[in-house]
Order: structure tokens, then sequence, then C-alpha cells
């Protein structure tokens, strides 16, 4: 086991137990990690996902000295309930887990569509988010964020073609240095073998899908109200988000800081962890 000096602290993703808790009707569920006692970093995931898709080697490094929690957004995997319709209500949903567990203040590190949902959860509840990670990601309205479905079905049948996992495609470039990336990334989000999560449903994916839709589709928030201090982190050729997205939001988020990784795509954070997960953790530090 993977631990600190505390032999009790997990801090290996791989080996986080699985854990409930019921709020609003709803079961969350959620893994847990590193040392408890702090303001927790709360980890919000992408289209699709479930508490399977954290890459361990963004999630270890910074569970050595911080509370992680990481969950399935309603609907999804082991949590229960009916997927949110709106980036807007899954928010909401955020908010009730996270309330339910008895935090008042987290830590966000958020990637793609959930790196959207963090950003309406830190404008709906200001006193509740102390520090945003936002990766992968752009604003509501943002150019050509509502064709994300036409470009995830596009890289779901190539994937489908060449017997390869989707994430392959959607997440890195079909380069040489982006297809070892890629399978590398897969290869390690299997190092869990026992009590993984259950896929997420078609129908589930159908909605999440809509959501962003509609999310590209809407008025711009105003991203002046975030004072938090903010990391955007994106590869400089995102196919799903467009990588000018994390440009926007790096201008529109006063004194946030921006890094673009080159020679790669929407999974450029997971292409580079070994250069981004210490900086990740070092920003997310206490003060």
């Amino acid at each position: 086991m993977s631990t600190t000096s505390d032999d009790s602290i997990i801090t290996s993703y791989a080996e986080a137990p699985t854990r409930t808790v019921i709020a609003d009707g709803t079961t969350y569920a959620y893994r847990e990690l590193g040392p408890k006692g702090s303001i927790p970093v709360v980890f919000f995931v992408h289209l699709a996902a479930t508490l399977d898709n954290w890459d361990p080697r963004i999630i270890d490094p910074i569970a050595k000295t911080r509370h992680v929690i990481a969950f399935d957004n309603k609907g999804v995997g082991a949590s229960t309930g009916k997927v949110p319709a709106t980036i807007e209500e899954a928010a909401d949903d955020a908010y009730t887990f996270i309330t339910a567990l008895g935090f008042d203040k987290i830590d966000v590190f958020a990637f793609s569509m959930g790196a959207m949902i963090a950003q309406d959860l830190t404008l709906e509840h200001p006193g509740l988010v102390r520090k945003l990670v936002l990766t992968g990601t752009g604003p509501r309205g943002g150019k050509d964020v509502d064709k994300v479905a036409g470009v995830t079905y596009w890289d779901m049948l190539r994937a489908t073609v060449t017997r390869s996992d989707p994430k392959e495609f959607l997440f890195f470039n079909r380069d040489a240095v982006g297809k070892r990336a890629g399978k590398e990334f897969v290869r390690r989000l299997e190092e869990r073998t026992t009590d993984r999560d259950k896929d997420i449903k078609i129908s589930a994916f159908r909605s999440q899908l809509a959501a962003i839709k509609a999310f590209g589709r809407s008025t711009p928030s105003d991203l002046s109200k975030i004072t938090q201090p903010t990391l955007i982190a994106n590869g400089d050729h995102d196919r799903m988000v467009p990588s000018v997205l994390s440009e926007d939001l790096h201008r529109r988020i006063a004194g946030s800081e921006l890094i673009i990784y080159p020679n790669s795509g929407h999974g450029g954070i997971f292409q580079y962890h070994e250069q981004f997960a210490p900086i990740a953790a070092e920003f997310l530090a206490e003060s």
C-alpha cells in the first residue's frame, strides 16, 4: 500500500475505498484519500467519466499532503438519480454532495465538463471555494463548445474501428507522441483492479452532451466575479474544448495563471503529468 508515514492514510487513488453519502434522496459515490483535517480538494470529472477515469499520476501527488475527494456526478457510475439536464443543475448537485459531507470550504480541481460545473458552483457559492484549478475547459457561451457532441461521436467511431479507447482520440494528438501518451494514460486508468465503478449509461451520456451543448449556447457568465486564485491549463491543440477558450478564461478571471502545453490536446495535463502534477500540488498547497 502506498501511504504516508501514517499507515492509516491512503495516498494511492488505486487503493482508495469507495464510499457513499445520501443527500436529498440521492446516493453519491465518492472516494477519498490523503490526510484529513484540512480543506479538501474536490475533483470534478469530465464528460462520461466515473470514479475510475481519474489519472492516478495527477491525484496521488496532491494526496500526499492534501485531503482529496473524487465523486460520481448524480446519475453516473455508482451515484443514483437522474443526470441533470443543465450544467447549472449539476453544480447544484455538487453543492448538495459537498455540504452533505459537512464541508463549508473546499479547493477545486476540475477537468473539461467538470470545470464547467466548477465555474457555476463558484459563481453561485463564492464563499465555498477557496482555490480553483480549471483544466481542458472554457467559459459559458464559449465559441464551439456546443460542437463537442460532433467531435465526440466522430472520435468514438474512429476508436471503434481501431479497437482503441475513445479517450486516445479525444484527449491526445494522433502523432507518435500523442498515441504513446494516450495508451500510457489508458493503462494508468486500469491500475485499480478491484471495486471498479460502473460505466456510464448511454442515456446519461447523451444527457451530459446536451447539457454541454446548452452551456456552449448560453449567455456568457460574468467571470470577473471569480476572485479566487485560479490555475488554468490545457494542451495547445484541444479539439473538444478549443485551446483559445483557456486563454479566454485567463483573460476574464483576474489574476489567474495559465499553462498551455505544447504538442498536446484535451488531455494535455495527463500527457504532461510529470510537469503539471507538482505545479498543481504547489498551487493548491495550503497557505
